[in-house]
């Protein structure tokens, strides 16, 4: 077995090393921004969305109890006319609140239907909860590009919002278009618009608060820029197939509705949230206002989207309104971890090196497929029982290359770096090895 006796401090040695780590993953992200290895990365591509938690998910957790407060109702193909008409049925059964999950024009062919879509929002007894969106203009992103202001705010027509509420639906899917495929974990919990005083609480939480007056400050408490929506299920759909599992809010189709085919007492004190859900229950295969999330069993690779629109706000309110949040440790401690994780590896490789050098492939190869294994295996399991998310992607894939790259450090960087010293301080590095 050879012994390499090495000159210098393996403590140092393992900082050096662990920043050359950090280093090259930042070059590397860097290089791979320009999409250099996309044809030659087919996995790559397929995994990219897989987040660890997902399985947590999918797979982990025990089937959720219905939302008691929230229902939901689809608008399917109907007509503005048909939509004015629904809300005057709901309004009549006195839910608690109404969040329509939809903009509203006045430019349109159709005149009547648009006149009485107005008549039936401003009119109604119940409350109304219209959806806003914020955006960047092309010049304040140019500016600002990445960070969280805002100068644009897209309102339904003035003539459907007397009586009404506006808060925003804008849901965190990095898709540059909505045509884009669209990956839902996240949502803005509330945001300002530049050049007013006013602020713009999120859709969900909005519609949380008419059973909970005090679910809004709890969430601004939290003071996060995103929460990570804590999904628990999808509408139940008689139709579906796969609905024996994750269903937690009860539904109403468009004509169930339109004939009062259901109880009083279903949508009576409850928050309705009215939105598109495919034209009608038995459509299984829309992707419009359609999105992928955590709970599809599909987790790498997705092939469909799984989940409308409207069912992500209501598992937002639902969450919002029970203070069911994923927590987590702030994002400096997550990258603080990951970067103690890697040194630590670093330091137990470097004393491997230098001692057992024959062995060290062997050795290291097998201490990081254990590690990798086993805090996948607690970030999953202390997800999926807690809600608790620990964000150190970056320290587990410095882990992974802390082997490889620690072999480089030693025989290429490290070699090379004592070289230049020597030749500056014009004397000869001295290298002792002993079997």
């Amino acid at each position: 077995m050879a012994k390499q006796k090495i000159k210098g401090n393996i403590w140092l040695d393992s900082v050096f090393g662990t920043m050359f780590i950090y280093l090259f993953m930042f070059v590397v992200s860097n290089i791979t921004a320009f999409k250099i290895f996309d044809a030659l990365d087919p996995i790559g591509q397929a995994l990219e969305d897989l987040e660890m938690t997902d399985y947590a998910f999918s797979q982990m957790r025990e089937q959720p109890k219905m939302e008691e407060n929230i229902v939901l109702v689809n608008i399917g193909s109907l007509t503005r006319a048909g939509i004015a008409e629904q809300i005057r049925i709901l309004d009549k059964h006195k839910p608690r609140a109404i969040g329509a999950d939809s903009f509203f024009t006045a430019h349109t062919q159709d005149t009547l239907g648009t006149l009485s879509l107005a008549n039936a929002i401003t009119t109604a007894k119940t409350e109304i909860v219209m959806v806003a969106r914020v955006d960047q203009s092309d010049s304040l992103g140019a500016l600002h590009a990445g960070d969280e202001l805002y100068d644009v705010l897209y309102l339904s027509d003035s003539m459907f919002t007397d009586n009404t509420e506006f808060a925003i639906a804008n849901l965190d899917t990095e898709a540059a278009f909505q045509q884009d495929v669209k990956i839902c974990r996240k949502f803005p919990s509330y945001r300002g618009v530049l050049g007013t005083d006013e602020e713009y609480v999120a859709f969900g939480a909005m519609l949380a608060s008419k059973i909970d007056p005090t679910a809004i400050e709890d969430l601004k408490k939290r003071n996060n820029e995103y929460e990570i929506i804590n999904y628990r299920g999808d509408f139940y759909n008689f139709y579906d197939p796969d609905t024996t599992e994750f269903r937690r809010f009860g539904a109403l189709d468009f004509d169930e509705v339109l004939y009062e085919n259901f109880d009083p007492d279903f949508i009576k004190d409850k928050v309705v949230i009215l939105g598109f859900m495919g034209n009608d229950f038995l459509d299984l295969y829309s992707w419009e206002d359609k999105f992928f999330t955590p709970l599809n069993k599909k987790v790498a690779g997705r092939a469909t989207p799984d989940m409308y629109g409207p069912v992500i706000h209501a598992n937002i309110a639902s969450m919002v309104l029970n203070r069911d949040y994923v927590d987590g440790l702030n994002p400096v401690v997550d990258a603080i971890v990951g970067v103690l994780l890697c040194f630590i590896n670093v330091l137990l490789f470097s004393w491997i090196y230098r001692n057992y050098g024959s062995w060290y492939d062997g050795i290291t190869k097998l201490i990081q497929v254990v590690e990798v294994i086993v805090i996948l295996g607690l970030i999953t399991l202390l997800f999926a029982t807690n809600s608790f998310k620990l964000e150190i992607a970056a320290g587990l894939f410095a882990l992974a290359l802390a082997g490889d790259l620690l072999e480089v450090y030693y025989g290429v960087v490290r070699n090379t770096a004592l070289k230049v010293i020597d030749k500056f301080k014009g004397r000869k590095k001295v290298v002792v090895q002993e079997t």
